[in-house]
C-alpha cells in the first residue's frame, strides 16, 4: 500500500477556497510589510503607520490557518506549518511591542523567518491543489 503525504489526504474533497486564499494573503502581506517598513524608514515615515496596521490585519490569516487545520480534518497535515507560522507571528508582535530583554533589531530577522515559513505553507497548499486537479 502506497503511503501518501499527510497534506494529500482526502484529495477528492479538495482544498477549501478560504484556506487557499489565506495561504496566499499571508506571504503577500508579509512581503508588503517589508516594503512598507523599508519605504517608511527611507522615504516617508508615515508609511510606518501602514506597516503597523497591516501587521495587525495579518493576525487574521495567522490565526485562521491553524484554526482551519483543527476544524477541517483533511487539512490536518498542514497543522505543523500553520502552527510554526502562528508562533513566528506571535514572536513578531512581541518584538514589535518591544518585549524586553529581546532587542527590536530581531524584528526584521523574525519577519524573514515568518515570510519563509508562510511561503513553505503556500507551496504545500498549492501542491495539494495541483494533486487534486491532476487526480
Amino acid at each position: 500500500m502506497e503511503k501518501k503525504h499527510d497534506t494529500l489526504t482526502d484529495l477528492h474533497l479538495g482544498t477549501p477556497v478560504w484556506f487557499t486564499l489565506l495561504a496566499w494573503v499571508l506571504p503577500i502581506g508579509i512581503f508588503a510589510q517589508f516594503l512598507s517598513a523599508g519605504l517608511g524608514l527611507f522615504l516617508d515615515p508615515n508609511l510606518l503607520g501602514l506597516h503597523g496596521g497591516s501587521g495587525i490585519a495579518l493576525s487574521l490569516p495567522a490565526i485562521l490557518l491553524p484554526a482551519g487545520t483543527l476544524l477541517v480534518r483533511r487539512l490536518r497535515g498542514f497543522g505543523w506549518w500553520t502552527t510554526i507560522v502562528l508562533a513566528l507571528y506571535l514572536v513578531q508582535v512581541a518584538l514589535a511591542a518591544g518585549a524586553a530583554p529581546v532587542p527590536l533589531s530581531l524584528h526584521p530577522a523574525n519577519g524573514a523567518l515568518l515570510l519563509a515559513a508562510s511561503l513553505v505553507l503556500l507551496a504545500k497548499v498549492e501542491r495539494r491543489r495541483s494533486q487534486t486537479s491532476a487526480g
